[in-house]
């Protein structure tokens, strides 16, 4: 099967949110250090790219960044938290063809609590709802579990059926990207119950996207757990992380940042097939932290159909018993 090459680009590391998962707003980079459209035209063609943060609204360049990308990547996902309302409607008007994922932490009281903005939660769905009205296709929101919130994901989930918005889901990781070592779950137990509920609605669908969206989830119980990754991890040779310093990774999960070059001074080649991308790849394959997140479980259940199918094939058949 052909690789398909995915991107992670993160433009920033400012945010006007405090997440409680995540400390980089704590550790926020500097607008005159934060990579150019100069910089993100030296990047390879791609299946699909992510634009990330911190915060991507921030950038006051963002539709020039956009622009670029668009012209080397299938398709484009901005993350957000949702709260620049009028900022995001402006661009969405001038690209509607790309995609927006609008994190939230669960209902209301509980996704402020988490996020600490001030009336994030209705930000967050105004903006959906504008971008809706607009007729914006690829909208959707996220969700990070965790002992907190774990009792909103069902709920959020059937309000994003009910609204017709796409629903993606993760859980607490600790790495240098997250600035954050001490992120745990208390009650392993509960949040896995809530998962497995989820995964359960999830089969019953009659969107095949779903039924793989429920082995995703299958996957971070099993993370939760503490077993290893289901499926093998590949990133560095189909995916990769770009941040805002200019430096090319492998992945946003290891504890330590490990480049494989930095692409202000190089060209994407030259970091690609570089003596340090195979030794970062070699990091990769050893590496024990086992995470299970979108950005690498995606492309590895893409390129390893058999066991996604098969878990599939199996639960889908206890649900009609």
């Amino acid at each position: 099967m052909k690789t398909k090459l995915h991107g992670s680009i993160i433009i920033t590391y400012r945010c006007n949110a405090r997440c409680n998962m995540c400390q980089v707003w704590n550790n926020p980079t500097m607008p005159s250090e934060e990579i150019g459209v100069d910089i993100i035209e030296k990047l390879p063609n791609m299946f699909f790219c992510n634009i990330t943060g911190g915060e991507s609204f921030v950038r006051q360049d963002l539709p020039k960044i956009v622009e670029v990308l668009r012209k080397k990547s299938k398709r484009v996902v901005i993350s957000t938290n949702g709260y620049f309302t009028d900022r995001i409607v402006e661009l969405f008007k001038r690209f509607p063809d790309i995609g927006i994922r609008i994190s939230i932490e669960g209902m209301q009281k509980t996704n402020d609590e988490i996020r600490r903005i001030p009336e994030g939660f209705n930000r967050g769905l105004k903006t959906l709802y504008k971008l809706r009205e607009m007729g914006i296709k690829d909208i959707g929101f996220g969700m990070t579990v965790q002992d907190l919130n774990c009792g909103d994901l069902t709920k959020l989930y059937l309000l994003s059926k009910e609204l017709g918005y796409e629903f993606a889901t993760a859980t607490l990781h600790n790495s240098h990207y997250f600035q954050k070592w001490d992120n745990h779950i208390e009650d392993k137990d509960k949040v896995c119950a809530e998962f497995t509920k989820l995964i359960n609605l999830l089969l019953k669908s009659k969107r095949p996207k779903d039924w793989f969206r429920a082995y995703f989830n299958y996957g971070l119980i099993n993370y939760i757990k503490g077993n290893q990754r289901l499926l093998p991890c590949e990133m560095g040779q189909n995916g990769f992380f770009l941040d805002p310093w200019g430096d090319v990774l492998a992945c946003n999960g290891m504890n330590q940042k490990q480049p494989m070059g930095n692409l202000k001074v190089q060209t994407w080649e030259e970091i690609w097939d570089s003596k340090s991308a195979k030794e970062v790849r070699c990091m990769v394959k050893s590496c024990n932290k086992q995470c299970w997140m979108i950005g690498s479980a995606a492309p590895a259940i893409w390129h390893h159909p058999l066991k996604p199918v098969l878990w599939v094939l199996k639960n889908k058949f206890r649900l009609r018993q």
